[in-house]
């Protein structure tokens, strides 16, 4: 482990992510707000701790970044992000404690969407930009975003590709590493523009549309409203989110192998079907569930409980309705969609369709030896064998997910929340989703979960976002051997 070309290459990406902070910089100048010396005294301290983490190890660069270099470049730039993402927050004052300001800072970034704050409308217009802007820098990963535009980072960047990008196996669409991250960012960027246009096509202020568009295409959730999508009772406003969630839910090679005139790439991957005929059959089950029981036209109950699965399945996070006040079929159906999630290479959290597939597949293959013992059998995905390594890593994956689970809910449960919140607050936190049930309900937030219990949770988060083995490779007593 070459420390010091880890520590001078998260120095760099500290230092431009410094450089963001002039958007919401712009912002308040735009609209006159009382936040720019919060935000001048948080650029400068970043760019600062960038810029002398940079200059105490330069000359350490290498021509070859090891698997386990890329893993710790990733872990230790996304939590320095997460610490220097909240000094906005914190120095503004808009929240008593540090460790507050750093939950709404990890939540933005790792996508997740879960608040501590109570009264959103009050806050200023270039914070409210901040707070939604680094769900979108969060979406497609700032670790991509450097390797698209800092060129000495693409020597050896499929290491940080693969530790960052939340898919089993990272789609690489171009030769060079920082070809296909400058791709995926384009396609990223290009969809984000529609999303923006339409909601101002609908009657939304630009402001609003661009916050709202931030945080869709990354299935992050921070609204600029208490009331969240709830807030404009409108029907066309839900219609063009849902649309815009799912398609971030999507793997984004298809996005882009559509983009250049393949038109049934959706249909025919075999995970995309997957995920759409979920959440199809989903929907059906809730609008079956709430018709009648909560709402008296079909039409309502389609409308409101398809948004609420497709929000959650993405892992978005946007409440239209307080399904705490659905049956409990549509509540249970809303939990598995927590930890099911969306696709693999695409900005949202979960498990990912992908691995549910491949462990069916697998134990189907299981029951198969059962009766045929000396048979051969591969796991298959859109006609080809999947590789045993992959499998193996995937069922690992699935093993560890559950596992940090239940230790997380028996964590959070010990600072003496209820049981229902502790198992909700974890899976929507390791899964990136936000809103969960009991006190982090959908007309709820984070604000009364206590102190021990908000760091945990952030813990959560930085695990779901970079899916578990990231981080938690670094407990691994193999990590640290030569």
């Amino acid at each position: 482990m070459r420390w010091r070309y880890i520590f001078n290459v998260v120095g760099v990406l500290t230092f431009f992510f410094g450089l963001t902070m002039l958007l919401p910089i712009i912002v308040g100048l735009i609209y006159g707000d009382p936040s720019l010396v919060p935000f001048v005294k948080a650029m400068a301290a970043t760019l600062g701790f960038g810029l002398v983490l940079h200059w105490v190890n330069r000359g350490s660069r290498t021509e070859f970044i090891s698997q386990r270099e890329g893993m710790a470049i990733v872990a230790i730039g996304w939590t320095c992000v997460g610490l220097f993402g909240a000094l906005p927050f914190f120095f503004g004052n808009l929240f008593d404690t540090f460790v507050d300001a750093f939950f709404e800072s990890v939540s933005g970034f790792t996508t997740t969407g879960a608040s501590v704050l109570t009264d959103i409308e009050s806050v200023s217009r270039s914070l409210l930009f901040w707070r939604s802007f680094i769900q979108w820098l969060g979406g497609m990963g700032i670790i991509v975003l450097s390797l698209a535009i800092l060129p000495f980072l693409g020597v050896g960047g499929m290491q940080l590709y693969k530790a960052e990008v939340p898919t089993p196996v990272p789609d690489k669409l171009k030769p060079r590493i920082r070809d296909t991250a400058m791709l995926l960012w384009k396609v990223y960027a290009v969809i984000s523009l529609f999303e923006v246009a339409l909601l101002m096509f609908g009657g939304m202020p630009l402001f609003d549309a661009l916050c709202h568009t931030f945080t869709t295409m990354p299935t992050g959730g921070f609204s600029t409203k208490n009331a969240s999508i709830a807030h404009y009772h409108s029907l066309y406003f839900d219609i063009v989110i849902i649309v815009f969630m799912i398609l971030a839910g999507i793997n984004f090679s298809l996005h882009y192998q559509v983009l250049r005139g393949r038109t049934l790439a959706f249909w025919q991957d075999s995970e995309c079907r997957f995920f759409l005929g979920t959440i199809l059959v989903f929907t059906l089950l809730v609008t079956v569930n709430v018709y009648r029981n909560v709402y008296d036209g079909i039409g309502e109950a389609l409308r409101y409980g398809a948004f609420q699965v497709v929000s959650i399945l993405t892992t978005t996070g946007y409440t239209t309705a307080d399904y705490e006040k659905w049956p409990a079929m549509s509540q249970l159906i809303l939990l598995i969609s927590m930890f099911l999630g969306a696709s693999a290479g695409s900005t949202g959290g979960g498990m990912k369709c992908l691995r549910v597939m491949l462990f069916f597949k697998y134990c189907g293959r299981e029951l198969y030896y059962l009766v045929h013992p000396k048979a051969v059998a591969h796991v298959k995905i859109g006609g080809k064998a999947v590789p045993e390594d992959v499998i193996r890593s995937i069922m690992g994956f699935l093993g560890l997910y559950t596992g940090l689970f239940v230790i997380s809910s028996l964590l959070l449960a010990a600072t003496g929340v209820d049981f229902i919140t502790a198992i909700a607050a974890v899976a929507a936190s390791i899964g990136n989703i936000g809103p969960g049930l009991g006190l982090v309900g959908p007309a709820d937030n984070y604000a009364q979960i206590p102190y021990m219990g908000k760091w945990l949770l952030s813990w959560c988060m930085l695990l779901g976002r970079l899916e578990i083995y990231t981080l938690i490779i670094f407990f691994a007593p193999a990590f640290w051997r030569k």
